[in-house]
C-alpha cells in the first residue's frame, strides 16, 4: 500500500517546485532560489522545509554537516491529489460540469481547441 500524498498549501508547493526542479539542495540552495521569485525571509523558507518533512513530502539527506533535502512525492502525483480535491470540493467529484465551466469561461485560441478535440477523439 502506498502512503497518501500530503496535502501542499500554496506557499509550501513553491518550495516543492524548486526541489521537483532540482534536487538535493541544501536549505540555503532553497532559499537563494526562492528570494528570487518571493519576498520571503529565509526564515520562513526554513519554517516550510521542516514542515514539508514533517509531511513526508520531502526528506533530509544528513552528509555530515551538510543537510540536503530532496522530494519523497512527484509532481505529478501531488498535481493529480490537488485536481482530485478541487474536483471533490468545488463540483461534488463531476467532472463534466467543471470542464463545461471552463471551457465556456476560458478563451480558447484555436489551437487549444483543436488539441482538445484530439484529447477527446484519443478517449473515444
Amino acid at each position: 500500500m502506498t502512503n497518501p500524498i500530503p496535502k501542499i498549501s500554496e506557499a509550501e508547493w513553491e518550495v516543492m517546485k524548486v526541489l521537483w526542479n532540482r534536487s538535493p539542495l541544501t536549505a540555503n540552495e532553497v532559499i537563494e532560489a526562492l528570494q528570487n521569485v518571493t519576498a520571503w525571509k529565509p526564515k520562513t523558507i526554513r519554517t516550510l522545509l521542516n514542515r514539508l518533512v514533517e509531511k513526508q513530502a520531502i526528506d533530509i539527506n544528513r552528509d555530515g554537516k551538510v543537510f540536503a533535502y530532496f522530494p519523497l512525492v512527484q509532481e505529478d502525483e501531488c498535481r493529480r491529489a490537488e485536481a482530485d480535491s478541487f474536483l471533490k470540493r468545488i463540483y461534488g467529484g463531476a467532472f463534466k460540469p467543471m470542464l463545461v465551466h471552463f471551457i465556456k469561461e476560458e478563451k480558447l485560441s484555436p489551437d487549444d481547441i483543436k488539441e482538445l478535440r484530439s484529447i477527446l477523439d484519443e478517449k473515444s
